[in-house]
């Protein structure tokens, strides 16, 4: 890998403007994808080893990993990158090295004391089956937030090459150890019952997660040490002779993180208090069998969530590119520069959460079949995945508009939306639970309400302490809307009908290898139909694509086409 990638390129980067958002936010966006894409893939094999159950219990346990690794160190890359970003706009480069000692002390003591406590107080976190699998998570949370320090230093200055290389190294790393641990440890286990074997095998894939992160940090380790020397020269000519103390910067850091780590515990605590009403109702109030409440909830969590869950990904990049970008330009006092920066930031988003939506509402079933092809569970998997699509697009704003919020000094609203949007959708959801026959889709319409309430109050703080110019109009979603949905039905009708080709060919036998021929292409004619689409209604000018990665190439390639 050393020979491939340029060197100069994993090195750190000057801050840049705002015509570099889009592509930095591209870069994260496209390892992002990949990301998703490899962890979805090696879900399926590991699904055939480990079974619903075991995907049930490892969901148990990572839904508790999740919570504490919000509370130790999931949100230090936005923070850190955040108050670096603004140190970097004043040129005060030796405060940023300062900033990142202390982080990396405040890191491991916080991390240090989290896996211990996930360790030995696992038994009082789970239930008896995931317990073992929460206990290998432990040692994750420690090595997570040293990355997380490194992801964020790179990612204040407006460079997220290595953060994506990173996430595609450790995801790499996570999907090979994952099968082969889980298939290892079942090994060990073969005469024993299916329930031991489950959690065995998801032990296993814990295992895989947590050799996933050590790939990724070594790696970062490496880029750091590649860029020691210009580190060196930038803080010798630091103009500015501030230096403050490590006191003083530990209470920024501190005051700092408090409300992005508050702010992604409600917003993640969701998925784990209802999992924990959906299990208790199910298997207390109503006597069902652990087993079959687990397994229906692993459905849910690893396969319809997990698939959703990869639009909303880019999302989530935009907003790790748009903290130091927006930080910075506020920093400096630019405000006409940091409304322009907002409005780009949910624009750029809609592009892809809208047709995202549509494309899994109409190939619900496709889609599903081709990541998780187990025909038990297909069907109701493929429905839970269309019921669950809508929430892509209220997510990824909602993602956005958070970072907004925290990259102006406004940190503490995204609080007060996921509270307001938690109280709510949990009442909704225990209705529902105990007094109709919803079942498992009571999980999906609490999740609506959830993404709903939180793109509603988000968007309504915006408006209402950055002004209206901060957030772009809904006209502005019209037309994008409109592509979106020719591209939905030009999607369908070429699935559909390549399906009925290849059933004239004889190929009906082949359920698998027909579903994906078909759906191959039509998600090929979907993309180009959709940007298609965005050039003849207007959604997207010249002036947004010469913003893009390549942006001029595009154009000529648009003009040859004669689509502008």
């Amino acid at each position: 890998m050393a020979k491939r990638i340029n060197r100069d390129s994993l090195r750190l980067r000057d801050h840049n403007g705002s015509g570099q958002l889009a592509l930095q936010a591209g870069i994260l966006a496209a390892a992002s994808i990949a990301v998703r894409m490899i962890g979805l893939l090696y879900q399926s094999p590991l699904t055939a080893i480990i079974g619903d159950e075991g995907n049930g219990y490892y969901s148990l346990a990572y839904n508790i990993y999740t919570i504490i690794l919000l509370i130790s160190s999931y949100s230090i890359p936005s923070a850190i990158s955040k108050i670096m970003a603004q140190k970097l706009a004043l040129g005060e480069y030796r405060n940023v090295q300062r900033i990142f000692r202390v982080s990396l002390a405040y890191v491991c003591v916080i991390g240090t004391a989290c896996g211990l406590f996930m360790y030995f107080g696992a038994s009082l976190l789970v239930g008896a089956g995931s317990v073992p699998v929460l206990r290998v998570f432990a040692p994750t949370i420690f090595l997570f937030g040293i990355l997380g320090v490194f992801r964020g230093y790179f990612q204040a200055h407006s460079s997220m090459l290595q953060t994506s290389i990173s996430q595609i190294i450790e995801q790499i790393m996570n999907a090979g150890m994952s099968i082969l641990a889980a298939w290892l440890l079942m090994q060990r286990v073969r005469g024993a019952d299916h329930t031991t074997q489950a959690v065995y095998g998801a032990a296993g894939s814990a295992l895989g997660t947590g050799c996933g992160v050590l790939a990724g940090l070594l790696f970062m380790l490496w880029v750091y040490y590649l860029s020691r020397r210009r580190i060196r020269r930038r803080c010798e000519n630091d103009s500015t002779g501030r230096e403050d103390a490590y006191g003083t910067i530990l209470r920024t850091v501190m005051a700092v993180v408090t409300p992005f780590v508050l702010s992604s515990f409600i917003l993640n605590l969701t998925t784990s208090l209802n999992q924990t009403i959906y299990t208790r109702i199910f298997t207390s109030a109503r006597g069902l069998d652990e087993a079959a409440v687990t397994m229906a909830y692993g459905i849910f969590s690893r396969k319809a969530t997990v698939i959703t869950n990869i639009p909303i990904s880019i999302a989530t990049a935009t907003s790790a590119a748009v903290i130091p970008s927006i930080s910075s330009s506020f920093a400096g006092g630019d405000r006409r520069e940091t409304l322009r920066r907002c409005r780009s930031a949910v624009r750029l988003t809609a592009f892809v959460a809208l047709p995202s939506v549509v494309g899994l509402m109409v190939l619900a079933e496709p889609i599903t079949m081709l990541l998780f092809p187990q025909r038990a569970s297909l069907e109701q998997a493929s429905w839970l995945l269309a019921a669950l699509a809508v929430t892509v697009f209220f997510y990824s704003i909602s993602t956005v508009t958070t970072a907004i919020l925290q990259s102006t000094e406004h940190m503490r609203l995204p609080l007060v939306s996921a509270v307001l949007a938690l109280v709510i959708q949990t009442a909704v959801l225990i209705v529902l639970l105990l007094f109709t026959r919803a079942d498992v889709y009571a999980l999906v319409i609490a999740s609506v309400v959830y993404s709903v309430l939180i793109f509603a109050a988000n968007e309504f703080f915006i408006r209402k302490y950055l002004g209206r110019h901060a957030f772009p109009s809904y006209r502005s979603y019209g037309r994008t809307l409109i592509s979106a949905l020719i591209m939905g039905a030009g999607a369908f009708s070429s699935y559909r009908l390549l399906c009925f080709v290849l059933g004239l060919l004889g190929m009906e036998e082949t359920r698998y290898l027909t579903n994906l021929l078909a759906l191959l292409p039509a998600l090929v004619i979907a993309v180009f139909l959709y940007g298609f689409m965005l050039v003849r209604t207007g959604a997207i000018k010249e002036a947004d694509l010469l913003s893009m990665p390549k942006g001029s190439s595009l154009i000529r390639l648009m003009k040859r086409l004669r689509w502008i």
